[in-house]
């Protein structure tokens, strides 16, 4: 039984108007075990995003966006797919006269850009990396989804015990701005960070100190 390569779940969506180029970089990145998928320009990468943006499932992928391209540029493409929100890097590849642009594009939001030619493993390394920059931000997402519904599941006692958790309060003080036992605020307590998720009211403040708005927001 051979074990699937730790990228293999990721595509690398390759756009360029240049056969020869598309083909050489999807062989390129096939052999290093990575899924390439090809596409001829802007418009045909656009219509797989829009079906991916109306499933609501974008999967893990980067893209390599050729920027002169017809008869949409890389960068027009590009600010299409942000207009769908798609969460993909984007590293643009860049002939000379084209560097301006990819700086710019870069400067909108683009990952990186890379001028031709290059070398096939400096180019796989930056994919590499913006792939490890796109799970890093999944892993984030998917974090911060699971802590926004934990505070959808807390009581109402339970939001009130834990603001004044967040403002660094102990169970006696709680108890008495609260009008509660000191044994019924531990409980409260003990609810809320199974729930979170968490083993302490510090490991609790930092947490909810990422969300945005921050956590409570009742």
């Amino acid at each position: 039984m051979t074990s699937e390569p730790p990228h293999a779940a990721v595509d690398i969506h390759i756009v360029d108007d240049d056969a020869d180029v598309r083909d050489g970089l999807a062989w390129l990145f096939d052999s290093r075990g990575w899924q390439a998928r090809t596409w001829a320009g802007g418009p045909e990468l656009l219509a797989d995003a829009q079906q991916r943006q109306a499933s609501g499932d974008w999967g893990l992928a980067v893209v390599l966006l050729d920027v002169r391209m017809q008869p949409l540029s890389g960068p027009v493409t590009f600010e299409r797919l942000k207009a769908l929100g798609c969460p993909w890097p984007v590293l643009f590849l860049t002939g000379h006269g084209d560097v301006g642009t990819a700086v710019e594009a870069v400067k909108n939001g683009a990952w990186d850009f890379l001028e031709k030619p290059f070398q096939d493993n400096m180019l796989v390394d930056r994919v590499e990396q913006a792939m490890q920059a796109a799970l890093a931000q999944t892993d984030a997402e998917r974090e911060a989804r699971r802590l926004r519904q934990a505070l959808d599941s807390l009581s109402p006692r339970e939001h009130e015990v834990l603001k004044e958790l967040l403002h660094g309060h102990y169970n006696k003080n709680i108890a008495e701005h609260l009008g509660i036992t000191a044994r019924t605020v531990e409980f409260h307590r003990a609810n809320i960070f199974e729930k979170m998720g968490v083993e302490s009211a510090i490991e609790l403040a930092h947490k909810l100190g990422r969300l945005t708005p921050m956590g409570g927001g009742r």
